[in-house]
């Protein structure tokens, strides 16, 4: 680093201390849902699931333009949330279970307007491209494990350390330089990061939890996007673990911008519009890469993503 003009120094390295976190969670439909609290962007995904909770969703028709709209707009209010309140958590001062209560959900659901998008600023430039690499692995035992690991934009810094093989990641990008959020830039800090790794349990009948779901969206802003429609896939319209993976997705941008992916149709794409939605071109915008393990009754069903590389395999 010193050679290369860096700013980090050995005392910032020998200060520095990994933790091992409490995932955060919230239970949607009978499911609990879990992801990683901040520095991540889990918050997201679980404050989306609870301002759908009480919707039809179902009734609305999966990626009708009324059931996009209302997804694209909570994701808005969520977003907007975790620039402005999370980031490292030593210097947040608001409580992230305080993002998770009932209360603040139905605060957050009454701003939705189902007749008009919200032209709200976005969060921060979103960093969509990344190095990112997910996995999930179950065994004959009933463990589930996933895994998610990321050298973050264009492949990291670029710089790899001489004689290791190793390249160093980026996620200093994550900052932003808005000053006095938790999220500002400053020495000894832990930037905002993208990935998160998910996780879903169900009453197992003896008052506990048992797995049911390991899996991850790679993708930068899109995971906690990725997230919510795979979870409403599965658990809201019954699909199965691959058609759940394949269905299209929305990814939206800033401001009003939401791009669409192509099976999703014409007539959506204008009623959309008439509420104000500016619908892009989707041909430069990643829908995210999602790998999944569904545990069954009998042993496990896996499915993996066909708009990245990867794949799902078993024995």
């Amino acid at each position: 680093m010193r050679a290369l003009g860096g700013y980090l120094t050995v005392d910032d390295f020998k200060s520095h201390r990994p933790e091992w976190v409490e995932p955060i969670a919230v239970t949607f439909r009978g499911y609990r849902v879990w992801e990683l609290p901040p520095n991540s962007q889990g918050v997201a995904a679980l404050e989306m699931l609870k301002i759908l909770e009480p919707f039809d969703l179902k009734g609305l028709g999966h990626n009708s333009a009324a059931y996009l709209h209302l997804l694209i707009e909570t994701k808005k209010l969520a977003y907007a949330d975790i620039a402005r309140y999370t980031g490292d958590p030593a210097a947040m001062s608001v409580p992230t279970g305080s993002l998770l209560t009932d209360a603040y959900a139905a605060s957050r659901r009454a701003l939705i307007d189902p007749a008009r998008a919200a032209d709200r600023p976005a969060p921060g430039k979103p960093l969509t491209a990344s190095e990112t690499i997910y996995l999930t692995v179950a065994d004959s035992s009933g463990n589930i494990v996933s895994f998610i690991n990321s050298l973050y934009d264009a492949f990291g810094s670029g710089v790899v350390v001489p004689g290791t093989g190793f390249a160093l990641q980026d996620r200093g990008a994550g900052f932003t330089l808005e000053p006095g959020l938790p999220n500002t830039v400053a020495p000894g800090k832990r930037p905002f990061h993208t990935i998160i790794p998910a996780f879903v349990t169900r009453p197992d009948g003896a008052g506990g939890d048992a797995p049911w779901l390991s899996f991850g969206v790679m993708g930068g802003s899109m995971q906690p996007q990725g997230h919510v429609q795979l979870l409403l896939n599965l658990i809201v319209f019954g699909m199965d673990l691959q058609d759940a993976i394949d269905a299209p997705r929305f990814r939206h941008l800033e401001g009003r911008r939401v791009a669409l992916e192509a099976p999703i149709t014409d007539a959506v794409r204008s009623a959309l519009a008439a509420l104000g939605h500016e619908v892009t071109s989707e041909a430069a915008v990643a829908f995210g890469g999602a790998q999944a393990i569904l545990r069954l009754p009998r042993g496990y069903a896996g499915g993996s993503d066909p708009r990245k590389d990867g794949m799902a395999a078993g024995y």
